[in-house]
């Protein structure tokens, strides 16, 4: 019987790369392909120790590029697609909303087509609570799978169109989808620009940390291990067409979030800085993960614990981080992979 080959899309970056180490290490049966661009968030050496491994794969392309993604899929015939690459930040939405249009809709309907040619057994959309907008601070209230969508930021509503199309092709052509929508993540190998690992590699170094308006924005912060492990069972176990939300039961402000930090190293609270708030940004997130506990999953962190596990990785892993601050980490790919060009 032939391997099941599983292509992760954006698995350079930070939940897509915590997904490929899973599964690479979790199913030593399936080849796993990671395709990515390597855009600035992209990074490559937190694959160092599964580079050797018989399973792993890496693929440098643009999903937007139709012509190589389409050849790419009919050479290699994958069974399933798990599609994480995405321009993510929203701030950078704000600025330069084009490229969310790109890459995230139009590099998502290029997938899909392409998978469609091949017809992969199971198309995983991994997408976000953001689409949804926002919540008042009515601690009752929850985003379910029925929510209607109504982003508000050229990030989320990118997101959403994404959405739209990969029901779309199901509904249409028949594909086998499921769409996943999750809270913040938070864990190892997060990108310094997010709120957590900001916040903790400024207070190591002393530095003012900026949070946003009054800090009183309420967020649901999911471990990236417990996400990927929902994201696992819905590859195998999810129902065709259906969308599920995978929450952490763990709501913060972003202000609570900071000081945790900061109380966690020992810093002094002067550290906060509060700045101008973000344009656009949404009030609460919080999901409702009653429909994807169906399937079986539960998170295994609170966020005590979860916080607690990250901030000392990111002790542990002081040369990972400041490598990417000083931008050193994008010059990886030309050196481990020069031979391949």
């Amino acid at each position: 019987m032939s391997r099941k080959k599983i292509l992760v899309t954006g698995g350079a970056g930070f939940i897509g790369g915590n997904f490929v180490q899973y599964m690479v290490d979790k199913y030593p049966q399936y080849d796993i392909y990671n395709m990515d661009l390597l855009t600035y968030a992209g990074d490559l050496t937190k694959h160092k120790y599964i580079e050797t491994k018989d399973n792993y794969f890496f693929i440098k392309a643009d999903i937007a590029d139709r012509e190589t993604i389409l050849e790419l899929f009919k050479k290699e015939q994958f069974d399933y697609v798990v599609h994480f690459a995405a321009e993510s930040h929203v701030d950078r939405s704000i600025t330069d909303p084009g490229i969310f249009v790109q890459t995230n809709v139009l590099g998502t309907q290029v997938l899909l087509d392409s998978s469609r040619a091949v017809e992969v057994t199971k198309f995983v959309h991994v997408s976000t609570d953001e689409v949804y907008g926002e919540l008042d601070f009515d601690p009752d209230t929850f985003f379910t799978e029925e929510t209607p969508l109504q982003p508000n930021s050229p990030y989320s509503a990118s997101k959403a169109s994404s959405d739209l199309l990969v029901r779309a092709y199901h509904e249409t052509y028949g594909l086998p989808v499921n769409i996943t929508r999750c809270s913040n993540n938070y864990g190892p190998y997060h990108f310094p620009e997010k709120l957590i690992p900001l916040t903790i590699s400024r207070v190591l170094n002393d530095q003012k940390v900026p949070v946003y308006g009054d800090g009183k924005n309420i967020r649901d912060w999911l471990h990236v291990i417990d996400h990927c492990a929902a994201i696992d069972l819905v590859l195998h176990e999810g129902v065709n067409g259906e969308v599920y939300n995978v929450g952490g039961h763990n709501e913060k402000t972003n202000l609570e979030v900071v000081k945790t930090i900061i109380k966690t190293l020992d810093k002094s609270k002067e550290l906060i800085e509060f700045v101008k708030d973000r344009l656009g940004h949404d009030k609460r997130y919080a999901i409702d993960p009653t429909k994807l506990e169906g399937l079986g999953w539960q998170p295994t962190y609170t966020f005590e614990t979860g916080i607690a596990q990250t901030i000392q990785w990111y002790l542990d892993n002081k040369e990972w981080w400041e490598q990417i601050i000083s931008g050193d980490y994008q010059n990886y790919f030309e050196k481990q992979y020069s031979i391949n060009k």
